[in-house]
């Protein structure tokens, strides 16, 4: 890679820029466009780069895309708390033993967040089955 790529800063692994536009993207008022994630960035990726986290956000079903113009607008498909508790459910899907896990997990919790999780598995018209 030539100077170009040492100017806009240091390599940093692909996860954690599909994290930091995603966090950008969740912080907008309204879906952006690569060219508006690009200007929010400050020019530390390219637009073409921009463009494939993006595409690749969106194939991982984390952003919807609307056609604005030439571009798509990408937006979150969920909040903050909902991509964390998709990362939990993800976990504890590709473990063999679900309930295993849930044991730790649960027993792990502080006295508060056990109070808290009872009340919401109480609340849930779910919770019967």
């Amino acid at each position: 890679m030539g100077a170009n790529a040492q100017e806009r800063g240091p390599k940093r692994a692909n996860g954690e820029r599909e994290a930091e536009i995603l966090d950008l993207l969740l912080q907008a008022d309204s879906a952006l466009t690569p060219g508006e994630v690009t200007e929010r960035l400050g020019g530390e990726l390219t637009y073409s780069t921009v463009v494939t986290i993006l595409t690749r956000l969106h194939a991982k079903e984390l952003l919807t895309r609307s056609p604005r113009g030439r571009a798509y607008a990408y937006t979150p498909v969920t909040d903050d708390p909902g991509f964390a508790a998709r990362r939990m459910r993800t976990v504890l899907e590709e473990r063999p033993d679900r309930e295993a896990v849930l044991a730790r997990f649960a027993d792990s919790l502080s006295s508060a967040d056990a109070e808290l999780l009872r009340q919401l598995l109480g609340s849930d018209p779910q919770s019967d089955r």
